[in-house]
């Protein structure tokens, strides 16, 4: 149940901010929407899981102490290690479920969701191209067109600026269509029996004919359809990681320099593929890291529900969204040095892994010795 709320509000987040929008101006369909919604969920599943997890925790065993099951049980000749030893099983089943979703299905469904959103948007972007005024969407160019019969455009008028600010060519033309390159993110624009008129040094060069102008829609290159390195499956790192250090091979000994001048060359350049692998090696790190997230959060949440020995559950939910809190914190300043190589980033997002075991492990003995 813990899981299903914090999935329902993670989503929800998502939902607001890149899907209601589209459904409200009937820009979606409900499948389509469906669809999102369904690839988000083993996303969000990346948090949603240890969160769950460590506030089921904290809920039930602090209702356990409370309604003193704690005494009940030692009385019966039952240790306290024995009695957690299931939900320890359980978190270590979650971790290796967590490994999947982080390593191979979330990244996998964040990109199909990227596309899928971006699909849809070009889809969309007819549209983006209405009639009757003038359009200053794209960068380098004003549109004006008389009219859009769902791509078919008629009466177009294209300003192409240079620096944004000043008219360097006009383009008219009685006919023309709007086409989406998905792959490569393009939309070209064709226009027919064009006539154009490009200003250069002071005269007008008249030009004419069939002309297709490109709109980029992405910030990607051309070609590039490699996702994000945040968006990279395990694989696909390691991947990235072994291409990046074959690109920056030491240097073979060169006749011509002596030895300290060869040392000084090794030692810039292994700096340089240092900071050029270190964000790949930060992000491989934080999706081993995240899948031990609900071992620690439950060897923590076990001791941590007996002690507050409270059955309110808002006390329990604030709990879990305090240690939630500090544990992703280690991960955030993990994240904003993985340019600076020097603070070991990518061993950072172990300490709050470390430091909520050990801290669980201590907590649970003094729990198991009655301290």
């Amino acid at each position: 149940m813990t899981v299903a709320v914090f999935t329902f509000v993670l989503l929800l987040g998502n939902v607001l901010k890149e899907i209601l929008a589209l459904l409200v101006n009937r820009q979606a369909s409900i499948g389509m929407v469906a669809q999102a919604v369904g690839l988000l969920i083993p996303f969000v599943w990346v948090f949603a899981l240890p969160m769950g997890m460590l506030t089921a925790t904290l809920l039930i065993f602090g209702r356990f102490s409370a309604d003193q099951e704690l005494t009940a049980v030692r009385a019966s000749g039952i240790s306290l290690l024995s009695l957690v030893s299931p939900i320890l099983l359980l978190s270590l089943l979650l971790c290796a479920i967590s490994a999947v979703v982080n390593m191979e299905v979330a990244p996998r469904c964040r990109v199909a969701y990227k596309n899928l959103l971006f699909t849809l948007r070009a889809e969309l972007s007819k549209a983006q191209l209405p009639e009757g005024r003038f359009v200053k969407n794209f960068p380098g160019y004003i549109f004006f067109v008389g009219k859009n019969s769902r791509g078919i455009l008629q009466d177009l008028v294209v300003y192409q600026l240079e620096n944004e600010t000043n008219v360097v060519t006009t383009i008219h033309a009685p006919l023309g269509r709007l086409e989406v390159d998905v792959p490569n993110k393009l939309i070209n624009l064709y226009l027919y029996d064009a006539k154009s008129v490009r200003l250069s040094e002071g005269r007008a060069m008249p030009g004419g004919g069939n002309l297709t102008i490109q709109l980029d829609l992405s910030q990607k290159l051309k070609g590039d359809q490699r996702p994000d390195i945040s968006d990279m499956t395990f694989a696909q790192l390691w991947d990235e990681l072994h291409d990046l250090e074959r690109r920056v091979n030491l240097p073979k000994p060169i006749r011509a320099l002596t030895a300290d001048q060869m040392r000084a060359r090794q030692v810039e350049l292994a700096k340089q593929r240092t900071d050029l692998t270190t964000p790949v090696r930060f992000h491989i790190h934080r999706q081993v890291a995240f899948s031990f997230a609900c071992f620690g959060f439950t060897l923590l949440g076990i001791p941590l529900g007996i002690r507050v020995h409270r059955r309110e559950t808002n006390i329990g939910i604030a709990i879990a969204l305090l240690l939630v809190a500090v544990y992703y914190s280690f991960i955030l300043l993990g994240q904003s040095l993985d340019t600076h190589p020097e603070w070991a980033p990518h061993l950072i997002v172990w300490l709050p892994n470390f430091i909520f075991q050990a801290a669980g492990a201590v907590l649970l003995w003094r729990a198991n010795r009655g301290v």
